[in-house]
C-alpha cells in the first residue's frame, strides 16, 4: 500500500463518524426496492441520486475508483471497511448494480480516456444511471447471437433493432448496448459495444409487467438511432473481448470492489420474516424437520456470505480464474430457490394464503415462491453458469455448436421450412 495512502483503521474511523452524522437508517427501499406506484419510485430514484451526491461530496463515492476520475483511489479493504460501518444506514441501492458493477466497472477497464472524464465523475456524483442492454426478444443466454445491428454512416453508427428485460431502463440516464456490426464473421467476431443516451428520438422504450406486478423491468426499440463513433467502446468488432469482461463484471455484481453497500445484506434477508418466525408463526418450532430446514437455510446463508467475500478478495487480487464468478451466480441462483421453497413449507397450509391479512398471519411468501425461479434466470441463467464453470473453470469438452465458424449471416434462425 502507498506510505501516503490514509490507512485502513484511520480510514474506518473516519467513515463512521460521517455515516452516523449525514446518512439516516435503512429503508424498506434499500431492501427489495419495491415501491408502490411510479410516483414513489420517482422519489427513490430522486433520493438516491440525492444520496449518491452527499457521498461524493463527502469524499465517499467511488472508494476504489481512480482519483483522476473523482474517486478515492483506496483498496479493497478500505471499501471492505466502509460497508461494514454503513450496516443499518441508508444507501444509494439503485446506483449498486448495474451503474457501478458492471457499467462503470466496464468504463473503466476498455472505455477512451474521454470516456471515462465525460461519464465516471457523473456517475460518482449521481447524474448519471446506467443499464445493460445484453438480451434480446430471440436471444435469451445467447448474448453473442444478437441480432440488434449497427451499420457504420460516416462518422456515426445507426442502430436498428431490439434488447429486453432492461431493469430500469425508463428512468435510467444511459446503457451500455451490445451491437453487431459484422455479419460476414462468425458471431463471436462481429460484435461492438456502444454507450447509448436512452431518452432520445428513435428509442422506444415499453416496460414489461411480471407475474407479480413489477414493472421495472423493459423492452426497448431502437429506429434507426444515431451514435456517434466518439461513444464506441473497444475496437471494431472486438466487441465479444468487451462482452465477457462486462459478464464476469455482471457475475460480481455487489461483491465489485466498486460497489458500496452495507455489508451482509442480501435479498433474500429483506424480504419478510426469517425461516425462525415463519415456523413459529405455524407453530412448528418443536418439529424435527422444521428445525432441519431452519438450520438448511441458516447454512446457505454462511456459505452464500463467505463464498461471495472469497470470490470478491480474488477478483480484487486479479490472480484468479475471473470464470469463478460463475460459481458465485451458480450458487446464489440455486440456494436463492431453496430458501424460498424453505420459507413456504415452513409455513405448511398457510402458505397457500393469499390475502395481505393471511400472509402476514401466517409468515407466508406465496408469491416469492411462485417468482423464485427468476434467481435462476436473470443476470444469465444457472444453465450458462453451469457451462461456464464445466468448461473454463473445471476443462471439461466444450458443448457441442453448430455455428461455430460460421459466418452470421448464414447461422439459422427460427424453424426449418419444409
Amino acid at each position: 500500500m502507498n506510505e501516503d495512502m490514509e490507512s485502513v483503521a484511520d480510514f474506518r474511523l473516519r467513515a463512521r463518524e460521517w455515516i452516523k452524522a449525514n446518512l439516516g437508517p435503512i429503508q424498506p427501499w434499500d431492501l427489495d426496492q419495491n415501491c408502490e406506484n411510479d410516483e414513489e419510485e420517482r422519489r427513490a430514484v430522486a433520493r438516491d441520486r440525492a444520496l449518491q451526491r452527499k457521498l461524493f461530496d463527502g469524499g465517499f463515492a467511488g472508494i476504489c475508483f481512480p482519483g483522476e476520475y473523482g474517486g478515492q483511489g483506496l483498496t479493497l479493504e478500505h471499501n471492505r471497511a466502509f460497508n461494514e460501518e454503513l450496516i443499518g444506514h441508508e444507501f444509494p441501492s439503485r446506483f449498486a448494480v448495474p451503474t457501478f458493477s458492471p457499467c462503470a466497472a466496464v468504463l473503466l477497464e476498455f472505455g477512451t480516456p474521454e470516456q471515462k472524464a465525460r461519464h465516471i465523475p457523473a456517475i460518482l456524483k449521481g447524474e448519471e444511471v446506467w443499464v445493460q442492454m445484453l438480451s434480446e426478444p430471440g436471444g435469451g443466454s445467447d448474448v453473442a447471437g444478437a441480432t440488434t445491428a449497427a451499420v457504420r454512416d460516416g462518422d456515426d453508427w445507426i442502430l436498428n433493432g431490439s434488447k429486453v428485460w432492461t431493469s430500469r431502463a425508463w428512468w435510467a440516464d444511459w446503457g451500455l448496448c451490445l451491437a453487431h456490426t459484422n455479419w460476414n464473421v462468425p458471431k463471436h467476431q462481429g460484435l461492438t459495444v456502444f454507450l447509448l443516451p436512452l431518452h432520445q428520438p428513435g428509442i422506444e422504450i415499453q416496460r414489461i409487467e411480471r407475474l407479480n406486478g413489477e414493472s421495472e423491468a423493459c423492452q426497448e426499440f431502437f429506429s434507426d438511432v444515431r451514435i456517434p463513433d466518439s461513444d464506441r467502446m473497444g475496437e471494431i468488432d472486438a466487441g465479444w473481448t468487451v462482452g465477457t469482461r462486462w459478464m464476469y463484471h455482471e457475475r460480481v455484481g455487489h461483491n465489485s470492489p466498486y460497489v458500496s453497500r452495507p455489508v451482509g445484506l442480501t435479498k433474500s434477508a429483506s424480504e419478510g420474516p426469517t425461516p425462525v418466525a415463519i415456523a413459529r408463526k405455524a407453530g412448528r418450532l418443536d418439529d424435527p424437520a422444521a428445525q432441519d430446514m431452519i438450520g438448511e437455510a441458516r447454512a446457505l446463508r454462511i456459505v452464500t456470505h463467505a463464498l461471495d467475500r472469497r470470490l470478491a478478495a480474488a477478483a480484487a487480487s486479479g490472480k484468479g480464474n475471473m470464470d469463478n464468478s460463475s460459481i458465485g451466480r451458480l450458487f446464489r441462483g440455486v440456494a436463492s430457490v431453496r430458501q424460498r421453497t424453505i420459507a413456504f413449507d415452513l409455513a405448511g397450509s398457510g402458505a397457500a394464503a393469499w390475502t395481505e391479512e393471511e400472509e402476514e398471519a401466517t409468515g407466508a411468501q406465496g408469491m416469492e415462491f411462485l417468482m423464485r425461479q427468476v434467481s435462476c434466470i436473470g443476470g444469465g441463467t444457472t444453465e450458462i453458469a453451469r457451462n461456464v464453470v464445466s468448461e473454463r473453470v473445471l476443462g471439461m469438452p466444450r458443448e457441442a455448436s453448430g455455428d461455430r465458424g460460421v459466418a452470421f449471416r448464414d447461422v439459422p434462425r427460427g424453424p426449418k421450412r419444409s
